[in-house]
């Protein structure tokens, strides 16, 4: 089973696209996108300087386990593994680093760490998102989801 967030979870290969004029101001990632797998929606907005990320949706919001919300259970921290995944913030930390291109740190609640990331506007509904762990990198596409 993929999860969650198999978007960081699994680093898949990088994606190569640059990013076009449309995809030039904060305004380009700003929105609810998809993940790849399909498996959550994420609320991107500007938090300050910086753009923030926000679980707003998941394909199976209930543990099957337990029949409850879906929690942050893989968490380290025991404070912060019973918080619902839906509202979490899994990025908030994203600063401009080209045009277009945000870099900063996400969460993956798959497995309770937080790895290097970037996010590309590619187009008007392709956002890039990138993970690293150490010199290992990969993306996923995220599309834009309707309204």
């Amino acid at each position: 089973m993929m999860g969650r967030f198999g978007f960081v979870a699994v680093l898949l290969s990088a994606l190569a696209a640059a990013p076009n004029a449309h995809a030039q101001t904060p305004a380009a990632a700003i929105g609810v996108w998809l993940t790849q797998a399909g498996d959550a929606k994420v609320k991107v907005a500007k938090c300050g300087a910086a753009l923030c990320g926000t679980v707003v949706w998941l394909k199976e919001p209930v543990d099957r386990a337990t029949g409850k919300p879906a929690i942050d259970d893989k968490n380290p921290d025991p404070a912060r593994a019973t918080r619902p995944v839906i509202g979490l913030q899994i990025f908030g930390d994203m600063r401009p680093v080209a045009p277009g291109k945000w870099s900063g740190h996400i969460y993956n609640a798959d497995d309770g760490k937080t790895y290097e990331s970037s996010i590309s506007a590619i187009d008007a509904g392709t956002l890039k998102v990138e993970g690293c762990v150490g010199a290992l990198c990969g993306g996923e596409a995220w599309t834009r989801a309707g309204k």
